[in-house]
């Protein structure tokens, strides 16, 4: 049996092939959609929507108990440059309860989330719990009481 000859110049079929072979089953490397069309979404967006999904979901158990709870999404935690490593992976959100005439807040820190799911839990679910944590603090209840799925995440 003789290997079948490429058509066209030599070498170019062969480029093409090595290029689309996938030797060890990781699949497409990258976005399906790429960022000039107009169904791609950034990182900081998708974290958005994971955040307001959480909030949704919970005003669906909640109702109106928690509609006056205003929901941030921070890059970071203020002061960063002064806390140490092991501070900043635990501090993925904090709750403020409602004073005078501002509203209970809860504050939701992207890059340390992504830090801390990066590998082990899908991005989504933390950020679900750490929203379900928080609202837990400000009700003053466990989280699982807030949530049945809280901690689904850690199974």
């Amino acid at each position: 049996m003789r290997p079948a000859v490429p058509e066209g110049p030599v070498g170019e079929q062969s480029r093409y092939a090595r290029r689309r072979r996938d030797r060890h089953g990781r699949g497409l490397r990258g976005e399906l959609i790429p960022s000039h069309l107009p169904g791609s979404r950034t990182r900081s967006e998708r974290f958005e929507d994971w955040v307001l999904e959480s909030a949704q979901r919970l005003e669906r158990l909640w109702g109106g108990r928690i509609q006056d709870v205003q929901i941030l999404v921070l890059e970071i935690p203020d002061g960063l440059e002064q806390m140490a490593p092991e501070t900043v992976r635990g501090l993925l959100g904090t709750s403020t309860p409602a004073a005078d005439r501002q509203p209970a807040t809860i504050t939701v820190f992207r890059h340390p989330i992504e830090m801390t799911a990066k590998g082990y839990v899908p991005a989504n679910e933390l950020v679900h719990d750490v929203v379900v944590e928080q609202m837990a603090e400000l009700l003053g209840m466990a989280p699982e009481a807030v949530d049945p799925a809280y901690g689904r995440s850690r199974a």
